[in-house]
């Protein structure tokens, strides 16, 4: 069982069918928790992102109107 952490925590809505898919990721990559699964998502999306950037470094957000 995993103990509470001082971790930074914000809740995020899906549709059914991304939840599904993280379900499904969840249970191929046998995480224990939908959170642990979620977080890996997010670390590959931004790695990811990074690559696309070529640089490795962190870019702010394009704002646009």
């Amino acid at each position: 069982m995993q103990m509470a952490t001082d971790r930074p925590r914000y809740t995020v809505s899906v549709d059914n069918d991304m939840f599904r898919e993280i379900e499904n990721f969840r249970f191929e990559r046998r995480y224990q928790t939908r959170s642990e699964a979620t977080v890996e998502l997010i670390r590959l999306g931004l790695e990811a992102v990074k690559k696309e950037h070529g640089d490795g470094e962190d870019h702010p957000p394009e704002i646009t109107d």
